[in-house]
């Protein structure tokens, strides 16, 4: 194994591994000050290394701000395997990974993320302890976090319609993968109308057949004219020519992706059009707060009474915004910058 530290600014450290049987990763942490960094592993493949850096450092800053709002007791980092074609036992890719992660003594946790699985991180605890969300623990985070996001979408629903009833409102759902299922699955029972896509047919099939939904090409997911947008495949999904389309009938913008602005001038956008958006990182967190069973010894009970506190905190931030008139993504980074400035 080759480990290299890289340049970078305003992170604690930007690291990465190499070795001769073509594992190449990426572990960047941006905050330590409330607790060691957590962030899931990404298995993707990227156009080049400099993508994949660049996703790294997003993500990881997305965690600090994240695990703050959950007020849970973690800084944010991120790690990412560059998927290539010689990499194909997964056992040695990650029992590799589970080496680097190893390297910084507990400083970095991990957990799956996407192209991972809670079996990958079996292989991971092998080399090392710090990890979280195993199949011996608490397992797929999915349908937590699929529960953070329907409690997201309620409180916006609140806000918005004075109700938090979604009763025969219409949700474009983008992805069906292991969160979008669980969250339509949510919706389908609290008598939401279902529009959904995925570029995995087989997927969004699943979700057409069992809650009743619509099927739409993934390009035209934003112009089904629903009134709630859930994005929940990958990121940068509102920008420029995404936009328009949702400004016709969409009313709310909450789903289980990261990094869901392509810069955050599209979040500002969102305020000018009158589209309530709920950032990723308050709505998404539920995942993370399941990770906590495994890392701090939470029973199932306490996390899902910590995830549907994601309403509260949503809310929260919606009046901020609205009382400040500020978009909702900096009143969002208000509130975990002021968990960040408190006294340790």
């Amino acid at each position: 194994m080759n480990i290299t530290n890289l340049p970078v600014t305003d992170f604690e450290s930007l690291t990465s591994c190499n070795d001769e049987n073509g594992y190449n990763g990426l572990i960047a942490i941006h905050n330590t000050k409330l607790g060691p960094a957590i962030g899931g592993t990404r298995f993707w493949q990227y156009g080049n290394e400099q993508r994949a850096v660049d996703d790294a450092l997003r993500l990881a800053r997305g965690m600090t701000y994240k695990n703050a709002l959950a007020d849970i007791p973690f800084g944010g980092g991120k790690s990412i395997i560059l998927k290539s074609e010689r990499l194909t036992d997964r056992e040695t890719i990650f029992r590799t990974h589970g080496k680097f992660v190893d390297t910084f003594a507990g400083r970095y946790i991990t957990a799956e993320d996407v192209g991972t699985t809670p079996a990958d991180m079996e292989f991971v605890r092998r080399e090392t302890r710090h990890v979280g969300g195993l199949m011996s623990g608490s397992g797929d985070p999915s349908p937590v976090t699929a529960r953070g996001v329907f409690r997201a979408m309620q409180a916006a629903a609140r806000l918005r319609w004075a109700s938090d009833s979604l009763a025969q409102h219409s949700v474009a759902l983008q992805g069906c993968g292991s969160v979008g299922y669980y969250l339509a699955s949510y919706l389908h029972r609290a008598g939401a109308r279902l529009m959904v896509t995925d570029v995995d047919s087989e997927k969004m099939n699943r979700v057409v057949q069992e809650f009743n939904a619509s099927a739409v090409a993934p390009e035209e997911i934003y112009d089904t004219g629903a009134e709630i947008f859930a994005p929940c495949a990958l990121g940068a999904v509102i920008n420029d020519q995404t936009i328009p389309r949702l400004a016709t009938k969409t009313e709310i913008v909450v789903g289980a992706a990261n990094n869901q602005l392509l810069e955050p001038r599209h979040g500002d956008e969102l305020v000018s059009l009158g589209i309530l958006y709920v950032p990723d990182y308050a709505a998404n967190a539920g995942g993370v707060i399941n990770g906590c069973r495994d890392l701090l010894g939470w029973d199932a009970a306490n996390a899902t009474a910590k995830v549907d506190r994601i309403y509260d905190t949503v809310l929260n931030i919606l009046h901020i915004a609205a009382s400040d008139n500020v978009a909702t993504y900096r009143a969002a980074d208000r509130l975990a910058e002021q968990r960040l400035e408190k006294p340790s």
